[in-house]
């Protein structure tokens, strides 16, 4: 049996008293600040303003709201696990707001069951923003790789 180190790990549940300041601007009046819902959440719920286009197998929802985020942090932009609630999809899966973006944030869904599918009203929280930062990669052409125990070795190919 192997014996744990010596090292403590205690469970903070409050939230660092350092905070990142990134710029917010309300682009409609009835726009919501995002917040955290509870402490050592991730994302930054947002909140839909405006339905601004319902037609055919997609809709798509204003939030009202503009980021200024620091140049080497990028805005992610998610479905809440609520959205399983929903018959609805976010259309690219992971939204990518790059930090010289000053544009709204809006949120595509497609509607998986048609055009009646449920789906959010306004004023429900549509989704979530984490920020964070990036590395700056230099690509650096090869004529080999490393070799890994992996290989090329694609889908399925660890058994599962």
């Amino acid at each position: 049996m192997a014996k744990l180190s010596s090292i403590q790990f205690t469970t903070n549940t409050k939230r660092s008293n350092k905070f990142m300041k990134v710029g917010v601007k309300k682009l409609h009046p009835n726009a919501v600040i995002p917040s955290y819902a509870k402490p050592g959440d991730a994302g930054l719920d947002l909140t839909a303003v405006e339905i601004i286009d319902d037609e055919g197998f997609q809709v798509t929802y204003k939030t009202g709201l503009a980021f200024e985020i620091p140049l080497g942090y990028v805005g992610l932009i998610y479905p809440r696990s609520s959205v399983r609630n929903q018959q609805i999809m976010l259309s690219n899966c992971v939204g990518v707001i790059d930090s010289g973006y000053r544009g709204e944030i809006q949120f595509t869904f497609n509607k998986l069951a048609g055009i009646p599918s449920k789906r959010y009203a306004v004023g429900d929280r549509i989704g979530q923003i984490i920020i964070m930062p990036y590395p700056s990669i230099e690509l650096i052409e090869m004529n080999t790789l490393s070799e890994t125990e992996r290989g090329e070795g694609g889908f399925g190919s660890s058994g599962n």
